[in-house]
Parts: C-alpha cells; structure tokens; sequence
C-alpha cells in the first residue's frame, strides 16, 4: 500500500516559482508517484505530467516549457518544478501512482484512469 504525501504549495504573484515534492512510502519497487494532476474549482482533474522511469516526460500543452517533473530514486520523491506561474495555473495539485498491472506509455501516463493512489492535493495559488 503506497502512501503519496504533497507538499511545497504556496501563494506567489505572477511570474513566480514553485517547487512541488511528492513523498512516496509503504509500496514496492513497482509502485511509485509519476503523475502531476491540478483541478480548479468547478473544473474536472487535468492532467499536468508525468514522468516514466525510463526517463521519458509528457506535459499538458499550457505548462510545455514553464514546468519540469523530475524524480529523485534516492528519496523516494517525485518533484514538480514550476516556473513563470500565471494565474490560470492556480489549482489543487495532487500526485498519483499506477495501479499494478496497468500498461504505462506516453499515451496512457496522461489519463486519469491509470492511477490508483493519490495524494492529498496542495493548494497552489497564483495571483495577477
């Protein structure tokens, strides 16, 4: 049973900088955070990007070049670097891991159906 634990939200003007970890504890070597998802109130969750352990990314088109995901093996985290924050990002940002068994491409690693261990969501909050 895989524990995801946010941290890093915060409120920042535009223009600004966001740094997201996500804290995995309690799975095993094949389950792991690899998903960044946002939702804004009144809204649906959105993908944000993911990261495969083969290194390969993907990123939703309004966070292409303003946002990185990396990981560090060491410490069990997933990161979500964000930078030049506009206030359309403002969103509840949760990590996710994939179910096991689950077929895990570029394609699949943006759809919701993948995941089946959350986070508790961090609140980022940007202003004009």
């Amino acid at each position: 049973q895989v524990q995801l634990v946010e941290s890093g939200g915060g409120l920042v003007q535009a223009g600004g900088s966001l740094r997201l970890s996500c804290a995995a504890s309690g799975g095993t070597s094949s389950t792991y955070p690899m998903g960044w998802f946002r939702q804004a109130p009144g809204k649906e969750r959105e993908f944000v990007a993911a990261l495969r352990s083969t290194g390969d990314s993907v990123y939703a088109d309004p966070v292409k070049g303003r946002f990185t995901v990396s990981r560090d093996n060491d410490k069990n985290t997933l990161y979500l670097h964000m930078n030049s924050l506009k206030p359309e990002d403002t969103a509840v940002y949760y990590c996710a891991a994939p179910g096991w068994g689950k077929k895990i491409t570029l394609a699949t690693m943006t759809s919701i159906r993948l995941y089946d261990s959350w986070g508790q969501g961090t609140q980022v909050s940007v202003s004009s």
